[in-house]
């Protein structure tokens, strides 16, 4: 089993025990769109990692746990932010990945929400990920510079 599918398996175990922990009418996003967006904005991030030479796995293991503040506490508010030690908590557990590539998608996750600045090359997928997908998934941009983010993207792809 890859990194990625053992990633995103453990990843629905902990969307699984937050069930009952809030009640769904009180969350920001339910979990069924976190399991769905963490799938989606995963194999998105393979396609533009591959397409800019950046390791596939490792982008869509990042952009898998992109939203793990947002899991945890059912809040958009600060959840990048908030996500960050968890997640190393997280990857750490899962005996996959050195501490190297867990320093480097916490901070993708920690930074994902910062969509105007420029971060590593994990962090620019991590981030293109997200607004790719949020908007195939029927998300309206919430911020302008989410939606000039996606206007980028597309027209570097002739979209």
């Amino acid at each position: 089993m890859n990194r990625l599918l053992y990633l995103q398996t453990e990843l629905l175990k902990v969307i699984r025990q937050q069930e009952g922990k809030m009640p769904e009418a009180d969350r920001d996003e339910t979990l069924a769109w976190e399991s769905i967006h963490m799938a989606s904005s995963a194999r998105c991030a393979w396609l533009l990692a591959m397409e800019r030479g950046v390791d596939p796995e490792l982008a869509a293991c990042a952009a898998a746990v992109h939203d793990f503040g947002r899991i945890l506490t059912g809040k958009q508010k600060d959840h990048a932010e908030t996500g960050y030690e968890p997640v190393k908590v997280f990857l750490r557990e899962t005996g996959k990945f050195t501490e190297e590539e867990i320093e480097l998608i916490a901070t993708a996750v920690k930074n994902h929400s910062l969509k105007t600045e420029t971060g590593s090359p994990i962090e620019e997928i991590v981030k293109d990920a997200d607004v790719i997908d949020c908007y195939q998934l029927g998300l309206p941009f919430d911020r302008p510079e989410k939606e000039e983010r996606y206007e980028n993207w597309r027209k570097t792809h002739g979209i």
